[in-house]
């Protein structure tokens, strides 16, 4: 790729906008030219704004450190200066929802890590080896926004990535019902050690929306874009209830799943669909593709954070203690990186595919 896309990150000085910062430096196809956060950052270099919160294991990219942080609000001089942005906001659901489609009608593409237009029926929720046909939906999205280039793209929810996409694998063999325990990473409120005192040896057995959007998000993925209608339908089944816990990890989300499944597949049968199971991204090779996408281990112990989150450079996804059960027919456990592939960094694998797509494209002027 001669010319990179340029790039703006909303709501940079953040947990998750550190890590878009982060994993975007050095990106074969992308640029971060603007960094935006709320007006109490604006006008600051984005090391200045960061300082003494910045969270990340890296140190600054200098490429973004000497950036002037604008104010997200400033939504012409930013899109003005980008071909796309992403979205890491932090503001109510209304607000998000108002601010994302404001930048769409400027012609300026978005890639939100948000919730908030998750349930947006010509929105994407977009994991990139599971669904990537719902970019089709973009046509009619336009069409309700009035653009010709803009609009919005979403990436679900951090909890759901380490148990839906053994389930994606399985689903030749008709999952009915699951049952989902997710252990979470307390990175996925955006803190670490230091921000919650709180979480020190405890567990904290509620995290507000996320059981909600564990059991509903799945459907929507694994839903079809109905033509007529010009948006994505979700699917009845499997019915899936879940139970969310903050545990003391840094990162990592855990989950603990029963399925039943309405065919008979044998254990050596869903270990073979894991260990195949690939897609688009992999196919095209893109940049933040994980090769293998899905590992089974073997070990009775296996995946642990300590071990597995960094798998594929944390966008890869563990599975492991695949054995039956005496209620349901089978149990596993899986992990996943919250804040890579649950985060920033599946968001950067949604938009390479949409660069791929076609739907992201370079703007003629600036």
């Amino acid at each position: 790729m001669s010319k990179k896309l340029k790039v703006g990150v909303l709501g940079a000085t953040g947990m998750v906008g550190q890590r878009f910062v982060t994993l975007l430096a050095g990106h074969p196809w992308f640029e971060v030219v603007v960094v935006a956060a709320s007006p109490r950052s604006a006008g600051k270099t984005y090391q200045q704004a960061v300082a003494g919160r910045w969270k990340m294991a890296d140190p600054i990219p200098a490429a973004v450190k000497d950036l002037t942080v604008l104010d997200v609000s400033q939504i012409d001089e930013i899109a003005s200066q980008v071909d796309f942005v992403f979205s890491a906001v932090n503001m109510s659901k209304a607000a998000i929802k108002k601010i994302e489609e404001e930048y769409a009608k400027t012609e300026t593409p978005v890639v939100s890590n948000n919730s908030a237009h998750r349930w947006t029926p010509d929105v994407p929720m977009i994991i990139p080896e599971i669904n990537p046909n719902h970019s089709e939906v973009i046509k009619f999205q336009r069409q309700r926004l009035g653009t010709q280039r803009g609009f919005i793209a979403v990436k679900p929810n951090c909890s759901i990535q380490s148990y839906a996409p053994a389930l994606s694998a399985w689903m030749k063999f008709e999952p009915t019902q699951v049952v989902a325990t997710t252990y979470q990473a307390i990175s996925g409120a955006g803190k670490n050690f230091d921000d919650a005192p709180e979480i020190l040896n405890n567990v904290i057995p509620y995290i507000a929306g996320e059981e909600e959007k564990s059991e509903k998000e799945p459907l929507k993925i694994w839903g079809k874009v109905d033509q007529q209608k010009g948006e994505i339908i979700p699917v009845a089944a499997p019915v899936i209830t879940s139970q969310c816990l903050r545990v003391p990890v840094l990162y990592g989300h855990t989950a603990a799943a029963f399925v039943n499944f309405k065919q008979q597949p044998t254990k050596e049968e869903l270990i073979a669909a894991l260990e195949s199971y690939a897609g688009v991204p992999q196919e095209l090779g893109l940049p933040s593709a994980p090769k293998h996408f899905i590992q089974y281990l073997t070990e009775d112990d296996r995946p642990q954070v300590q071990l597995d989150v960094n798998f594929e450079n944390g966008m890869g996804i563990s599975i492991g203690r695949l054995r039956p059960d005496k209620i349901f027919d089978w149990k596993f456990v899986g992990l996943s990186h919250n804040t890579a592939r649950g985060a920033a960094g599946g968001a950067i694998l949604c938009a390479e595919l949409l660069k791929a797509q076609g739907y992201i494209t370079a703007k003629q002027c600036y």
